[in-house]
């Protein structure tokens, strides 16, 4: 076969403006950086970048408060909703989705209420599937949405796993509060005490928390090794969740849960 001239091979090299913004530009490499990385700590990001730490902390808090970075429990920077792609570091979000979506089937099946499945990435959670009830009058598909961890039942259930010092770093750091997730010192001690029931009972509920109209119960997700992964919820019109609840709800999302962390370990792709 002829080979083609090395003009036609290559692709043309991309020039360099000749009036860049080096701040600019050094915010494009970060969003690059936790675009092919998934997560990124503020000294490797400074030595990407050739600048001190100081300033590439300024560049990743302006990234986290135009929503396109947030920080999780480990201090790492990974990418946020507004990157518009999954949870950075969760190249198996695709995997959890498929091994769940029979088990939430079976679930919302059962209940004829809608089932969710949600990861959580710092202080936030992205719900990844729902499977809808058939009830005229139930809560929609919330596919792809991004909600504050602290609010949904599902990521309080994941949140009631961590560490206490962990927890406070993620809503009383100066990062949570460049994104808008503090919570005031007024409402912190109610919601530690919420956490500590939630980490007895083994399941988180939601009580008009992020939708009005909308109640929701939810329990962590882990793989083998008892590392938390992800959690499921059902979500019911809050005029109905007594009922559902009365009618054996905990029960039937815990075995739910069991089936499928089974699913999880047998998976030789397991996340971790």
């Amino acid at each position: 076969m002829q080979k083609k001239p090395a003009s036609q091979s290559r692709k043309p090299v991309q020039k360099r403006p000749a009036y860049s913004i080096e701040a600019v530009d050094n915010a494009l490499q970060l969003l690059q950086l936790l675009r092919d990385g998934g997560a990124l700590r503020l000294k490797d990001a400074a030595e990407e970048l050739g600048v001190a730490p100081s300033t590439a902390h300024r560049l990743l808090a302006m990234l986290v408060y135009r929503g396109f970075a947030v920080q999780d429990e480990n201090r790492r920077y990974v990418p946020g909703p507004a990157v518009g792609v999954g949870p950075a570091g969760l190249s198996w979000t695709r995997l959890l989705r498929s091994l769940a979506q029979p088990h939430m089937e079976l679930l919302s099946a059962q209940l004829n209420e809608t089932v969710n499945l949600m990861v959580r990435v710092g202080t936030k959670v992205r719900f990844l599937a729902t499977v809808e009830g058939d009830n005229v009058l139930r809560v929609g598909d919330r596919q792809g949405t991004v909600m504050p961890a602290n609010r949904t039942s599902g990521g309080k259930a994941m949140l009631a796993e961590l560490e206490p010092p962990m927890i406070e770093q993620l809503f009383r750091s100066h990062n949570a509060e460049i994104g808008g997730d503090t919570i005031p010192d007024t409402e912190y001690p109610a919601f530690s005490r919420e956490l500590e029931a939630i980490r007895n009972n083994g399941f988180a509920a939601n009580f008009e928390g992020t939708e009005e109209g909308v109640s929701a119960l939810g329990i962590a997700l882990h793989n083998r090794h008892g590392t938390v992964v992800g959690a499921l919820s059902v979500a019911t019109p809050a005029t109905r969740f007594r009922r559902v609840f009365d009618d054996g709800l905990v029960a039937a999302l815990r075995e739910t849960c069991r089936q499928l962390e089974i699913d999880i370990a047998a998976n030789p792709a397991e996340p971790d």
